[in-house]
C-alpha cells in the first residue's frame, strides 16, 4: 500500500533535563537528511539540517550548563549539552562536550557516535570514521554507529562496506527508517532499482513524514518507466516539504519522460525558484523549454 502524509508533524519540545532522550536526539536529527545524497538522479551531498539558535536555545544551554556545574562528573550531561550545540550548528562546542563525555565514560557508544556526526559536519571525516569504530567497539549492538559509518563509507564510494554496515543496522533496529533508506540509495546507485524500491517502501512504512524516501523511490520509479507512480511519490514529498528543489526537479523529469512538457517545464521552474543552481532542473528546462 502506498502511503502519503496528510500533514507535516510538529516536533514536541523536549525538557533539557531528560538527558538520554536529548542526547539521542542529535543522532535522530540527522536521520533521513543524513542519509540523503540525492540518489542516482540527485544533485550532491547533504548531511544535515540545523536549527537557528533562539531564546529557547540559550535557555536550554544555560540550564544544561547549570546541570554540569552541579554534576561535573556526569558524562550524560556533557553528551546532552553537546547534542544541543550540534543541533544548532555549533559543532566545535559540541565536539568539545562529546569529548568530555567520552573522557568521563569511555564506554559510551552514543557519545562517540554523536561526536562522529558532528565531525562530519566540519569535514573531519577521518576522525568521524575512527569515532564510529570506537562506538562499535564500545557497544557492538549500537545501531546508530553502523548507520553513521555506512553513510560516511557510502559517501566515499565504499559501497560493499557500507552495505554490510546497513545490513547490521537493520538487523539491530528493524524499525529504523534511516538504514532502509540508505541501503536503498546503494541499490539505486548500483542500478538495482527493484531492491531499491523495496527498501524505500520499508523506509516510508516506518516514517511516512520524511520527504527523502519519496524522492528516492520516485527516482527509481522514473528510471524503471513507472512515471505515474513516480509522480505520486514526488507529490507526496512535496506534501511534506513544498520547497524541496529535488522533489520539484524529479517531478519535472517524471512529467518529461511521460511526455507532458508543459507540466515538466512548470515543475522545473518551481525547482529553480527554490534552488537556482539545481542542475537537473536547468538541464530539464533546456530540453523542454519554458511553458
Amino acid at each position: 500500500m502506498r502511503q502519503f502524509p496528510a500533514m507535516v508533524r510538529s516536533l514536541p519540545q523536549i525538557p533539557p533535563y531528560r538527558f538520554g532522550f536529548v542526547a539521542a536526539s542529535f543522532i535522530i536529527a540527522l536521520g533521513l537528511s543524513g542519509c540523503a545524497d540525492g540518489g542516482a538522479l540527485g544533485n550532491g551531498p547533504r548531511i544535515a539540517e540545523v536549527e537557528a539558535p533562539d531564546a529557547s536555545f540559550q535557555d536550554n544551554i544555560a540550564s544544561l550548563t547549570d546541570v554540569i556545574r552541579r554534576n561535573p562528573n556526569s558524562s550524560e550531561a556533557y553528551n546532552t549539552r553537546g547534542a544541543a550545540y550540534a543541533k544548532v550548528g555549533r559543532y566545535q562546542e559540541a565536539i568539545a562536550d562529546f569529548g568530555q563525555s567520552i573522557k568521563l565514560n569511555p564506554n559510551d557508544a552514543s557519545a562517540f557516535t554523536n561526536r562522529a556526526l558532528a565531525e562530519r559536519q566540519i569535514n573531519q571525516n577521518d576522525a568521524a570514521l575512527a569515532d564510529y569504530g570506537r562506538a562499535i567497539a564500545a557497544n557492538p549492538n549500537h545501531a546508530p554507529a553502523y548507520l553513521g559509518r555506512a553513510n560516511l563509507l557510502r559517501s566515499r564510494g565504499s559501497l560493499d562496506e557500507a552495505m554490510a554496515d546497513l545490513d547490521k543496522a537493520i538487523k539491530l533496529n528493524p524499525e529504523g527508517a534511516q538504514a532502509f533508506h540508505a541501503r536503498g540509495l546503494i541499490h539505486q546507485r548500483n542500478g538495482d532499482h527493484a531492491r531499491a524500491i523495496t527498501d524505500f517502501d520499508n523506509a516510508i512504512d516506518r516514517d511516512p513524514f520524511a520527504a527523502a524516501p519519496y524522492i528516492a523511490r520516485g527516482q527509481s520509479l522514473t528510471a524503471t518507466g513507472k512515471f505515474d507512480l513516480a509522480i505520486e511519490d514526488f507529490n507526496a514529498a512535496l506534501n511534506v516539504d513544498n520547497k524541496n528543489a529535488d522533489a520539484w526537479s524529479g517531478l519535472g523529469l517524471a512529467y518529461e519522460r511521460q511526455g507532458n512538457k508543459m507540466k515538466a517545464s512548470e515543475s522545473y521552474g518551481r525547482a529553480l525558484v527554490v534552488d537556482p543552481g539545481n542542475k537537473q532542473a536547468h538541464d530539464g528546462q533546456s530540453r523542454v523549454g519554458r511553458a
